[in-house]
């Protein structure tokens, strides 16, 4: 009898599991951004220098651009221990690690990475120039206490250990492709050589970096697009979409034309430049995440893109649209409600679903906020202070590189024909 019953609830419990909807399986975006201060706290600025080993035969350094590599020690055989740490805590959980290794004589050594209160977020990166990068071959990876589930910091391994050929040239690990303050302005630079984009400083970062703004303008419109990135140092394949998106928007194809005739274009395409030269996990050196600093500005590289915009606006500037790029652990959008933005936002869904449409091949979820004061984020401020629609657009650390340049092309091309119906 007994027997009976259990084989009867589990067929009622199967026929009802068969019945559900299916759960959703991609990445379901972060909750509410609590309120924090954002009043300057300590940063510890890691010691930039070269590691020796072996007799002086096998070295390390972290001294260049985006660096972050906190101590190593040689464990016999081959073998080192690299400990990466963040500029303060509390952090959100981006361990990021770049540093080069080479070796009087070649041979192969496994490197032990390990973290600050942390786990392995940033599969390998290996680059023989700092420019050119390619993910470490799989067979020379191996995860250490693996994690649970497929999307967050509990997903990843607790600590990896990598194997890597060296020799007298300087071989590059990095979380992420390398685009240093340096690299990012010789970009912006080799844009501005045509007639209609300009390049100059809005403003100082804490450490006295120039926050650079490219200004593409046919010096005729008073409408304009701003687009901001990398506010969180780690967050590449952001850039790397934004880097597309704008290229494509000043291309040479009559639909990017077209658009420049009615519409000026506004970019900063390195919010953080001490965060980012400094190989921090998250902040500037103020020790702040940016994106919570745009309701008091208490950090001088979120008050030189306001004073910027307010500026503008004098000159009798109207924002339409505003594009802030970030990365996270999978494709996500972030824009605000129509419940609050009503038909002025529209525009921002109408261009999620017709990108959607163009790369059906990548499910990519959206997480419409209610929420948007205190402004804090930068989407929130610009279209709080400035009326402009606006959005988040968030990449996954993993996005196959090809697929980030598509979407960034994908993307300008749906907004200049949304821009153009509007018009």
């Amino acid at each position: 009898m007994k027997k009976s019953i259990y084989i009867f609830l589990l067929i009622v419990a199967l026929a009802a599991c068969k019945n559900q909807e299916p759960v959703a399986k991609g990445y379901q975006g972060q909750g509410k951004s609590a309120v924090v201060s954002t009043l300057s706290k300590p940063v510890q600025k890691q010691w930039k220098g070269i590691w020796t080993f072996d007799d002086e035969a096998t070295f390390f350094s972290n001294d260049f651009e985006s660096g972050r590599l906190n101590g190593i020690t040689s464990d016999g055989n081959n073998h080192f221990t690299a400990l990466i740490t963040a500029e303060n805590t509390p952090v959100n959980v981006s361990p990021w690690y770049a540093f080069k290794v080479w070796s009087k004589t070649p041979k192969t050594i496994t490197i032990k990475m390990t973290y600050q209160d942390s786990r392995s977020r940033y599969y390998p990166k290996i680059s023989t120039d700092g420019e050119n990068f390619k993910v470490l071959d799989s067979t020379n990876y191996t995860a250490l206490n693996k994690g649970v589930g497929d999307f967050g910091i509990k997903a990843a391994p607790e600590f990896v250990e990598i194997k890597v050929k060296i020799s007298e040239t300087s071989t590059y690990i990095t979380a992420q492709e390398l685009y240093g303050s340096t690299r990012v302005k010789n970009w912006i630079d080799s844009l501005s050589t045509k007639p209609f984009i300009s390049t100059y400083e809005i403003g100082k970062s804490k450490e006295n970096r120039a926050m650079n703004l490219m200004e593409v303008s046919s010096k005729k419109n008073k409408k304009a697009v701003m687009v901001i990135s990398r506010q969180h140092p780690p967050e590449v394949t952001g850039f790397l979409a934004m880097k597309s998106f704008i290229e494509t928007l000043t291309g040479d194809s009559q639909k990017a034309q077209k658009f420049r005739d009615n519409y000026d274009l506004f970019v900063v395409p390195l919010m953080n430049p001490d965060g980012v030269d400094n190989g921090n996990w998250r902040h500037n050196m103020g020790g702040i995440d940016l994106n919570r600093d745009w309701q008091d500005f208490n950090q001088p590289e979120t008050r030189s893109v306001r004073d910027f915009l307010v500026t503008k606006e004098s000159e009798g500037y109207e924002f339409v649209f505003g594009v802030d790029f970030h990365s996270t652990w999978d494709d996500i959008y972030y824009p605000i409600d129509t419940t609050i933005t009503g038909d002025k936002g529209k525009i921002v869904f109408d261009w999620i679903a017709n990108i959607t449409d163009r790369l059906p091949q990548k499910h990519t979820n959206v997480k419409p906020s209610t929420n948007i004061k205190p402004t804090m984020v930068s989407r929130n401020y610009f279209y709080v202070n400035h009326g402009m629609p606006a959005i988040v657009f968030e990449l996954g650390d993993n996005t196959p590189r090809d697929f980030l340049k598509q979407k960034g092309k994908v993307a300008a091309e749906e907004l200049m024909d949304l821009l153009d119906n509007q018009d």
